[in-house]
């Protein structure tokens, strides 16, 4: 698209010395130029033809001078319009004035025409950076709002309050996803599947941003699709299902690791599959705290063959057990020290973390401390955590 100029000269064959010597560009449409013999009329083109780039004025003119007409062009306030300012030579009080009010360049009279060429071709390709940086600019906030709205859609997509019925079965629990870019990979689900059992589980996808969530998304639905269905199939065929249809067409090569669990309510036992994920924290409810041993688990979407076994452990009343992602033990401090599983036991066992009795108050205890040894360096990873309590019939 040709480059539009206003000429803005009271000299009648300025016109014509323009016209010859940018022909050729304008044959090949690269400059359109348009006319005006003063500021009044200058004013009054720019409002009838629009899209003008660059202006190339006289100081010297009757009616409306050139700088009265610089400062109107101001007022209009459009970075990607400029302005090449011509006066008499030696005449420097007015061109400081000019470059003062916003010209971006001058030339003077005589006017050396290949003076003039590439004082124009210069500020032409000045304009076109700045038109490419306002484009680029423009697609920017179009990609973080469609980021804020994908943000929207994930979190959306994962559970934010505590259905009734799982309290109703005495359970405590509370969940959150921290991301640390606008979207994340990690996830979490729960609902019961009867009366008497709970479903809860949480994941964390190989791969961060927008990747990760469209996966996770996939992730998340499926599970929900295979554990809200009741038709019969055990913790390991659900989970074997899940796997499979994972691995299926996984060009991106991404995996997921999960632990995924059944709790039964009425005796505390717990049926969980550990797909490569990191090892739980039970708090018992004399204060003491374990670790979940790992046992042989492959993360999802490698292998759609893997045998995956069911383990089972049991809570009692008052017990806890948390769940959480590598964004809380790999969290590095600017030091470049992490964070660590066995700082994230010792802060269960007796750190703030031993003292607080609701599943919530846990989660936000822990964060609290993650956020403190993190300080000023930034989140690399998405930082995700799923407590629940056994409650002692209250």
């Amino acid at each position: 698209m040709a480059i539009r100029i206003l000429s803005v000269d009271d000299e009648q064959d300025m016109e014509m010395l323009i016209l010859q010597l940018f022909r050729k560009q304008i044959r090949d449409k690269k400059y359109e130029f348009v006319f005006a013999n003063n500021g009044i009329e200058a004013l009054e083109k720019l409002e009838e033809v629009g899209d003008v780039s660059l202006i190339l004025s006289d100081i010297n003119m009757p009616g409306m001078d050139g700088l009265t007409f610089l400062a109107k062009i101001n007022e209009k306030q459009n970075p990607l319009l400029k302005a090449i300012m011509v006066s008499a030579y030696g005449d420097m009080d007015n061109i400081r004035t000019a470059m003062n009010r916003g010209a971006f360049d001058f030339v003077t009279k005589p006017v050396n025409f290949e003076d003039l060429e590439i004082t124009i071709s210069k500020t032409v390709e000045h304009i076109e950076m700045l038109t490419s940086l306002e484009k680029g600019r423009e697609q920017l906030i179009a990609i973080q709002n469609d980021l804020s709205v994908a943000k929207e859609i994930q979190l959306s997509m994962l559970p934010k309050t505590v259905p009734a019925n799982i309290g109703k079965a005495g359970i405590d629990l509370h969940a959150f996803l921290q991301p640390a870019k606008v979207v994340g990979g990690d996830l979490y689900d729960y609902f019961m599947m009867d009366e008497d059992r709970l479903f809860f589980m949480i994941g964390d996808v190989s791969d961060k941003g927008i990747p990760a969530a469209l996966f996770m998304a996939i992730t998340k639905a499926i599970f929900k699709s295979q554990f809200s269905n009741r038709n019969g199939d055990s913790l390991v065929q659900k989970v074997k299902i899940v796997n499979e249809f994972l691995c299926e067409d996984n060009s991106m090569f991404m995996f997921v690791t999960a632990f995924i669990c059944i709790l039964n309510t009425k005796t505390g036992e717990v049926e969980y599959v550990d797909a490569g994920h990191e090892p739980p924290i039970i708090q018992r409810a004399d204060g003491t705290t374990e670790l979940v041993k790992k046992e042989e688990g492959m993360a999802l979407c490698f292998d759609p063959e893997y045998e995956y076994e069911a383990r089972h452990l049991t809570l009692n009343p008052g017990d806890k057990f948390v769940l959480y992602t590598d964004g809380v033990t790999d969290a590095n401090n600017l030091s470049g020290a992490r964070y660590g599983l066995h700082h994230l036991q010792d802060f269960f066992t007796t750190g703030e973390g031993s003292i607080q009795t609701s599943a919530k108050e846990m989660n936000e205890s822990t964060l609290s401390s993650l956020v403190e040894f993190i300080g000023p360096a930034t989140q690399f990873d998405d930082i995700t955590m799923l407590s629940l309590r056994v409650m002692n019939g209250e």
